[in-house]
């Protein structure tokens, strides 16, 4: 989910808690005001292409009760920009304090939107531009210094924290673009074909049980619900090396799986019944095939994709049929982050570099995931693959905080959305910038939801039986969710 702004690293209270901080310290190489700036104008160049691509008609429609006008979320950007870059962090007086009102997101949902009196797609553009202009003066002049005694000022986190924003922000809007009808506007390369092993990949991976470091206290754009850092313990569990994927969901939706309450839990099935649904959001049967509306496009659905646009009702029923679960937050992230050799917890599956193209499907490089099995540079040390980017991955964990958490710089980004009214996802979709994607991130949202690039992997419980020592499980893929 996107809320309406972000929040702040929490001082290193992770005392006693081994090995978290040395990764994080890979994201404080570079000098915070250049990081800052790259990653604003990154995210600004996104907002362009997303805004520039249709036109003032569809920018200033609302395609789904579902969505705000996309000229609502530029000019949102803009005022949430404003009021953190320019009045908070620059001390000046505001640009448009007028606009406070019509761009707060929890005055209004996103349905009444079109009703506000809001910019016109000229006023959106001169408004995010002279905002852009004045947090560019306060950015070269203020102090980012890591020991910076502000806590919104130290690391630049306040300027990361809107780059964040924009960036998720930037995602909406692509989701908008997607659920938009009328001809393909925005282009991209497919991604690369899956590499030569991916046919071959075991269809799960062993993560051994133990603790492990979850969360962070260190890494220097954290939100706060990514804190703090603390020691969790986590039974040993089988996990899916790859996403389910298409050709995978398929047999579940051969099968009946929508049509047999045994799979669904009682209010999932009142939802399958309620909504009519069949399928995955955007698929629709063509003959005897299943093709899919992507992007203004409609093709073929691709058997080796992640399957993409379920909800966490559909993704659980799925683990259900085929003899599986979905894995716990702490589950997902132990097999993300944990390195058995070190007893670290790394910052990405890889390690603590920043995110490369070799790594995962981000950015909006390609408009949709990579094949499953792809990315092996960008493999945890449990082995699984693409844990970041391609699709947020649905867990059985509702969204609650951590041991230690504390709600900055206000309530309304985490603390009003935890209970059990949202699920977690994890790891971040070919949609998702870098800059908010990394292997402590946690998204939520309702478990109705399907305009989101959501797909999910499974998991299993270890038996009795089998051999707990082995890096790996070996034997076919039955329902798992491997490479198909």
């Amino acid at each position: 989910m996107v809320p309406s702004a972000s929040s702040v690293t929490e001082p290193a209270t992770g005392a006693g808690v081994p090995n978290e901080a040395a990764g994080a310290a890979a994201g404080r190489q570079e000098d915070p005001a250049a990081r800052a700036r790259a990653a604003l104008e990154a995210a600004r160049r996104r907002t362009t292409l997303l805004t520039d691509s249709v036109t003032e008609e569809d920018l200033v429609a609302q395609h789904s009760p579902l969505m705000s006008p996309l000229v609502w979320d530029l000019a949102h950007i803009g005022n949430q920009e404003e009021l953190w870059l320019v009045r908070e962090a620059g001390g000046r007086p505001g640009i448009r304090p007028d606009l406070d009102s019509v761009y707060d997101a929890f005055q209004t949902p996103r349905k009444d939107r079109p009703a506000l009196p809001l910019l016109g797609p000229a006023e959106a553009r001169a408004y995010v531009a002279e905002v852009r202009a004045q947090t560019l003066e306060v950015l070269a002049a203020a102090d980012t210094s890591p020991d910076h005694p502000e806590r919104l000022l130290a690391g630049g986190f306040v300027f990361g924290m809107l780059a964040q924003h924009e960036a998720q922000h930037d995602e909406t809007m692509l989701a908008t673009h997607q659920l938009r009808r009328g001809p393909a506007v925005l282009h991209a390369p497919a991604p690369p074909p899956a590499p030569a092993d991916a046919a071959s990949l075991p269809a799960e991976v062993l993560v051994p049980g133990g603790p492990f470091t979850m969360g962070t206290s260190s890494e220097p754009w954290a939100l706060d619900n990514e804190l703090p850092a603390h020691q969790v313990e986590v039974a040993p569990f089988w996990l899916d090396t790859v996403p389910v994927t298409n050709a995978r969901y398929q047999e579940f939706i051969a099968a009946g799986g929508y049509s047999d309450p045994q799979w669904w839990t009682p209010e999932g099935w009142r939802h399958v019944q309620d909504a009519g649904l069949q399928a995955p959001l955007f698929w629709s049967r063509d003959g005897d095939a299943w093709v899919r509306r992507r992007f203004g496009t409609v093709e073929p659905v691709p058997a080796d994709e992640p399957v993409l646009h379920v909800c966490w009702y559909e993704a659980d029923a799925y683990a259900r049929w085929a003899g599986r679960r979905l894995p716990t937050e702490a589950e997902w992230e132990k097999a993300a982050r944990h390195d058995p050799a070190t007893g670290r917890s790394r910052r990405y599956p890889w390690g603590d570099a920043d995110p490369g193209p070799e790594h995962a499907n981000l950015g909006q490089r390609h408009l949709q995931p990579a094949p499953a099995g792809s990315y092996p540079a960008g493999a945890a040390p449990s082995g699984a693959r693409q844990l970041i980017g391609d699709v947020w991955e649905w867990t059985a964990s509702d969204f609650s905080p951590y041991p230690g958490f504390a709600a900055f710089p206000y309530k309304e980004y985490s603390d009003v959305f935890f209970g059990p009214d949202y699920k977690v996802l994890r790891g971040g979709a070919f949609g998702v910038d870098p800059v908010a994607c990394r292997g402590t991130f946690r998204n939520w949202d309702y478990p109705i939801r399907r305009q989101i690039f959501a797909g999910f992997r499974t998991a299993r419980d270890v038996t009795a039986s089998e051999n707990t020592g082995s890096a790996e499980h070996t034997e076919g893929a039955g329902n798992a969710g491997g490479a198909a």
